[in-house]
């Protein structure tokens, strides 16, 4: 598979899990979803991943309130 072909297969990859993390109203960017699956791919544990997520949002909404 040639990088530019590789790319775009990528491209597509994150289009689709974006439209299902609106679909389940995830709230997360495109930029953010493109770190957090990074951050999977590389061995982060997803479910501490999940965890610390939350844990910022609601720190945030803490912050703002």
């Amino acid at each position: 598979m040639t990088d530019t072909l590789a790319v775009h297969h990528a491209r597509e990859t994150l289009d689709i899990a974006f439209e299902i993390s609106k679909l389940l109203d995830c709230g997360l960017d495109k930029e953010s979803l493109a770190i957090l699956v990074s951050l999977c791919e590389n061995g982060v544990n997803p479910e501490a991943l999940a965890t610390v997520v939350q844990e910022l949002r609601r720190e945030a909404t803490t912050l703002w309130n």
